[in-house]
């Protein structure tokens, strides 16, 4: 039976043609490649053994720069790394905002301030990480999976900035008397779940399940 590799994700199918959409990823049909076994537990896409090497255009400094940056930070795993630091503190600060509409205790309130600051001021990282591990790793390709862990982050990002402007101008916004305190904890309950389903799409990617 033959072998088709999704050259975007990697995923493998068996078949006698290559499926309509890659169940990981969500490329299009064109963008398998058929493989061959080379050895026991090697697998080789079939085209790319008469590709040529391709010569790339000349590059200005900056962008050459930018490329070697952008690679490295492909190589040694940049965005996985950097996609940890918001998604444990994003749970923790909802949890901290839960306790302080509970408790009344402000010291809650407190901690949930530092943590939503953490989160604003890592997304930048994770953004551009993940943006330079799509280009390189991934090709660029525009799947839905790419799409909704792009407007997954984007969210995040939103959110944790909407709540940490909220937070300045009015800083005794989960006291009782409050009229908007409902809308503020919806907004930390929006954040969650797009990290909570960006999370699982890098999961997705990454087992190829």
């Amino acid at each position: 039976m033959k072998k088709w590799q999704c050259s975007v994700c990697g995923y493998i199918h068996e078949g006698n043609e290559p499926p309509d959409i890659c169940p990981v990823c969500g490329a299009a049909k064109n963008m398998f490649e058929e493989v061959i076994e080379q050895a026991a537990s090697q697998t080789v896409p079939l085209e790319k053994k008469e590709e040529k090497p391709q010569v790339k255009p000349p590059q200005s400094e900056y962008a050459r720069i930018y490329a070697m940056i952008t690679e490295l930070m492909s190589k040694h795993h940049a965005h996985p790394i950097s996609v940890h630091f918001p998604n444990g503190v994003v749970p923790l600060s909802v949890f901290f905002i839960l306790l302080a509409i509970l408790t009344g205790n402000e010291h809650f309130e407190v901690a949930a301030q530092y943590n939503i600051a953490f989160v604003l001021l890592t997304m930048p990282m994770v953004l551009f990480s993940g943006y330079a591990d799509w280009q390189n790793r991934y090709k660029g390709a525009m799947t839905n999976l790419f799409l909704i862990k792009m407007v997954c982050g984007g969210i995040v990002t939103l959110c944790s900035a909407i709540m940490a402007i909220w937070w300045l101008v009015d800083p005794y916004i989960l006291e009782d008397a409050s009229s908007h305190g409902g809308l503020f904890v919806a907004v930390s309950l929006l954040m969650l779940a797009a990290a909570g389903v960006a999370g699982f799409m890098g999961g997705k990617l990454v087992f190829k399940d």
